[in-house]
């Protein structure tokens, strides 16, 4: 495979520490040889992504809103690039992640890390804590094995988990499930990154832990100067975390815009059923049926 260098791109779109442009990611749907002959060579397609465009400014919390489906997390993983695009691009403070080497973007994932929706499933459970966040360490940062349990040490009790040297040789399966969470936050932001994907980030956690784990991920945003892409499809948490709010609706972005543009002013009834299916503490709420016109479309 031959070496890519890094597209030069224009100084004005530097001031964006992500920039999105008509991303699209179609997945062929499998068919048999009698259809193929019936669609005439053409492969059907699912749009999961079907030309989004936006951009995240630095140190702020982007929330990308939407249903099961809607293609959120798709964009999320087309952003650290752990899927390729069928079209459009993405830019990471100005380099044009779809032009450079595999060698370049392993170097660049060190400012770009993620937190999965479930933590139970993102961590290897033949890994001791202190090896699963300190696998990062030692791709990035340095492999002496007494440097990689400072590090580890060090933002495990950042994340709340002291005295870490409790956790440090615990296993996942020895922990609760907020304890889980906060040692998925620890392993994004061991290697200091820029740009955290947070994909639905405390949808697995109790309700009684989940103001705890959103406050500390806003503490740690304003230590680490970091900037979150906020995946979620719940708007009354996305109010309560997000700068501006970006809704998506079957793989396409519906409504762009600030907390009072799109809270207040929505002009678009998708946006508007999902802000009436918000819960409201009062029982003489009465909900209005707001359900967008149109099927999903299938495959």
């Amino acid at each position: 495979m031959e070496n890519k260098t890094a597209a030069p791109v224009p100084a004005a779109e530097t001031a964006d520490l992500v920039r999105v442009e008509n991303l699209r990611k179609h997945f062929p749907v499998q068919s048999g040889f009698l259809a193929s002959i019936l669609n005439r060579g053409h492969i059907p397609a699912v749009k999961a992504v079907d030309g989004v465009s936006f951009t995240i400014h630095k140190g702020e919390v982007f929330g990308l809103a939407g249903e099961s489906g809607s293609g959120k997390s798709t964009v999320g993983r087309l952003i650290l690039r752990l899927l390729d695009p069928t079209e459009g691009r993405v830019i990471f403070d100005g380099t044009d992640l779809s032009t450079i080497s595999p060698e370049a973007m392993r170097k660049l994932r060190s400012r770009m890390q993620v937190i999965f929706q479930d933590p139970l499933a993102s961590l290897n459970p033949r890994m001791t804590l202190g090896e699963a966040i300190g696998h990062p360490v030692r791709i990035h940062i340095t492999t002496r094995l007494e440097e990689v349990k400072k590090v580890v040490c060090e933002i495990l009790e950042k994340v709340g988990l002291a005295p870490a040297e409790q956790f440090y040789n615990k296993f996942p399966h020895q922990i609760s499930g907020g304890q889980r969470q906060r040692v998925v936050i620890a392993r994004a932001l061991v290697t200091a990154p820029d740009l955290v994907v947070a994909d639905e980030p405390i949808a697995m956690a109790d309700v009684s832990v989940r103001a705890l784990l959103l406050d500390l991920m806003m503490k740690l945003k304003d230590e680490f100067n970091l900037t979150y892409l906020f995946i979620t499809h719940d708007l009354a948490t996305a109010k309560y975390v997000c700068d501006r709010i970006a809704v998506m609706y079957l793989g396409k972005l519906c409504e762009v815009g600030t907390l009072a543009e799109v809270y207040q002013h929505s002009g678009h009834p998708y946006t508007r059923a999902l802000l009436e299916a918000v819960p409201v503490p009062d029982p003489r709420h009465r909900r209005k049926e707001l359900m967008p016109a149109g099927e999903i479309p299938s495959a």
